[in-house]
């Protein structure tokens, strides 16, 4: 009955909201991994963890899927079914992108073309 529910909350469990779930969780534990073992968190000055930083990145998370309750509502209301996907999408690509940037911190080698896409992108926030 719960799951019942809040699939339905959701819009369903589709791929649209498995991404964002999987992009969610890979960028917790990616940026928990280089706080705890490679203390090169950019979310601290040492670079260790810190646990108000993680208990700020999971309420981050929560207000995410949040908003992705809302645009399941703004689709109902509109006999749409596109504004929760694109919400999904564009939340998975921001996620995306915070895990590139885990993976350079925990010295992963990256392509140079995922770099320089990185640096523009970043160079235009």
């Amino acid at each position: 009955c719960i799951g019942a529910a809040i699939s339905w909350a959701f819009g369903g469990f589709d791929a649209a909201l498995a991404a964002l779930v999987m992009c969610i969780s890979v960028d917790y534990i990616s940026g928990s991994i280089v706080a705890l073992v490679f203390h090169k968190s950019s979310k601290s000055e040492s670079g260790a963890y810190n646990s108000m930083y993680g208990l700020k990145g999971l309420c981050k998370k929560g207000l995410m899927l949040l908003f992705v309750l809302v645009a399941v509502q703004i689709d109902r209301l509109l006999g749409t079914s596109y504004v929760r996907d694109a919400v999904c999408i564009g939340f998975c690509v921001n996620e995306i992108l915070s895990i590139v940037e885990n993976l350079g911190l925990a010295g992963v080698p990256l392509p140079k073309a995922v770099t320089k896409a990185l640096e523009q992108l970043q160079s235009k926030k």
